[in-house]
């Protein structure tokens, strides 16, 4: 029997444990529990190491929406779960002494994309927010699923996101398919405002989607800070911003991506350097 290994993330402990243990009774199913957006990553990271790869993680939408919390322990057995069971109601929340900054449900969502780009996630709403269902597709989620759904649907909804699934909820369909139109409009937008930078504009634009100021623009770029302040000026005149938060935001709608930091290839005086 193939076994599926699934990693819950929820700072609800009652919650966090009681699904674990309800998904543990399946046989085919191996689970653990997490409490925050760091202890879900030091879990796949540990289990990478020891080649046991989780296969599905459920996080939390709300992941530290109330504070940071501490880490969920391993679930205990639950008798008489059944497959037709609603999920258990979230409880309390975990508590203890955090070690790392919390991660919100779709930024973990997207980090483990990166990182772990084989483990399928799914996340579990509350409440049914067609945007923010749009945003956890775009950082990679395979579904989004209510909480008070039938444990049925949701270990229906885990062996279908192997299959290369996406799962959302009907109703949710035409408003997530609404903001997913409009994203890809203000996308193409901001494109085209990027196409009208000069080739050193965008450069200093890069630059800045990297995080590096003024000076460090300049030195990098074998550019006076003055020359550098124009080319930022231009680059947000022609964006139609007024800020470099609102330029880099813009920027990396487009695509932008940020100048590395080492290894460039910069020129200078039509040399490269």
């Amino acid at each position: 029997m193939v076994r599926i290994r699934v990693l819950v993330v929820d700072d609800h402990r009652i919650f966090a444990e009681s699904l674990a243990a309800a998904l543990a009774a399946e046989p085919d199913v191996d689970v653990s529990a997490a409490g925050s957006g760091p202890a879900a990553q030091r879990c796949l990271e540990r289990a990478a190491a020891e080649g046991r790869r989780f296969d599905v993680l459920l996080v939390d939408a709300d992941l530290g929406a109330a504070g940071p919390p501490g880490a969920v322990g391993p679930p205990g057995a639950v008798s008489g779960t059944g497959t037709g069971a609603a999920l258990p109601v979230p409880g309390q929340r975990a508590h203890g002494a955090p070690s790392a900054p919390t991660a919100d449900g779709i930024a973990l969502v997207a980090g483990v994309r990166t990182a772990h780009p084989g483990v399928r996630t799914v996340v579990l709403a509350e409440r049914d927010d067609p945007r923010r269902a749009a945003l956890a597709l775009q950082a990679g989620a395979s579904g989004w699923v209510a909480k008070d759904c039938s444990l049925s649907r949701l270990l229906a909804v885990i062996r279908g996101v192997l299959r290369e699934e996406t799962h959302l909820a009907p109703a949710l369909l035409t408003g997530v398919l609404r903001e997913l139109t409009a994203a890809r409009k203000h996308r193409t937008d901001s494109e085209r405002l990027v196409e009208s930078l000069t080739p050193r504009e965008h450069e200093v634009l890069r630059c800045m989607v990297a995080g590096l100021g003024r000076k460090d623009v300049a030195a990098r770029l074998f550019l006076s800070p003055h020359t550098v302040r124009t080319h930022m000026q231009n680059v947000l005149g022609k964006l139609g911003v007024h800020s470099t938060l609102a330029a880099v935001a813009l920027a990396r709608r487009a695509g932008v991506r940020p100048a590395e930091l080492a290894g460039d290839v910069v020129e200078r005086s039509g040399q490269l350097a």
